[in-house]
């Protein structure tokens, strides 16, 4: 009798051990150790990191990774050890939504630091500083600073960006700012750069309605428009700011309005990390800290 219990038990092993190895039995969130490393085997994840009075938003769809804007420059060398901690080697796609330095600054530590396979940005050129090493740097690895179009997309492996805005005028260079709707399966969300209101009503005709809206220029009052506001319909709200900074940022008058439209925010300044997880139909967020902020 005990020989048949234990060959049960060796068969109900064995199943439980097929389950895991050969089936969509565990969900798709799950961690397994690896060479005695945690791996992440999470689908879809949005980092809205924590750079202060910048932006820097990680997207990792399955096994590739997209960057959008890269922090200020002291930002660089912080971001780099935290991708690295992530188990990043490579980026399909780092955006630069525009060239001022809040945005771009950490780009040259990106670019050193790892393998990258397209970089978008606007065609404006400035004598900025943080710019033009930017460039120089690009072309000393025989690389290329690629354009979007309006209307374009562009893949990740479940996802995909549209590019609703981008423009070239350098008279307002936040307004030139690469704006981009992101779906993944049935959830959606907008990345804004620093577009002023000016952009906002000139895209009021798009596909605004979506899940997450990364606020405009760190939530200033110039920004963030009733309309657009009214289109996007947010259930959450992204601003990415730095703690007591000097420009007032988010302004009550962007906060009162996202408390109108009952959308939850989430703010850098005061929650650190915010991390986005999706299964495609759900959204979940988690506050973490990181040692991001230069």
């Amino acid at each position: 009798m005990q020989k048949v219990k234990d060959i049960l038990f060796l068969i109900l092993i064995g199943i439980a051990v097929y389950l895991a190895y050969n089936s969509d039995f565990f969900s798709e969130t799950t961690e397994y150790r690896k060479d005695n490393k945690l791996v992440d085997t999470t689908s879809f994840k949005i980092y809205f990191i924590d750079v202060g009075e910048a932006d820097s938003i990680l997207v990792k769809d399955k096994e590739q990774f997209s960057l959008i804007d890269t922090g200020n420059n002291e930002d660089g060398p912080k971001l780099v050890n935290y991708f690295k901690e992530l188990g990043i080697t490579r980026f399909k796609y780092i955006i630069c939504t525009h060239p001022h330095e809040d945005h771009i600054g950490g780009m040259d530590d990106i670019i050193r630091n790892f393998d990258v396979e397209h970089i978008y940005m606007p065609d404006v050129q400035t004598d900025y500083k943080t710019y033009t090493e930017i460039v120089d740097l690009v072309k000393s690895k025989n690389m290329t600073i690629e354009v979007p179009e309006i209307d374009s997309t562009f893949t990740m492996n479940d996802s995909m960006f549209n590019v609703l805005w981008i423009s070239n005028s350098e008279e307002e260079i936040n307004d030139d700012s690469i704006v981009l709707k992101l779906n993944y399966k049935n959830t959606s969300f907008i990345f804004t750069g620093d577009a002023t209101k000016n952009v906002e009503l000139k895209i009021l005709d798009k596909d605004l309605k979506c899940d997450v809206l990364k606020l405009g220029h760190h939530g200033s009052s110039d920004a963030s428009s009733a309309q657009f506001l009214e289109k996007t319909k947010p259930l959450y709200g992204i601003i990415s700011v730095g703690k007591d900074n000097e420009y007032g940022h988010p302004h009550d008058i962007t906060l009162k309005k996202l408390n109108y439209l009952n959308t939850k925010i989430y703010r850098t300044d005061l929650d650190g990390t915010i991390l986005l997880t999706s299964d495609g139909e759900n959204i979940m967020f988690e506050t973490i800290k990181t040692d991001t902020n230069g």
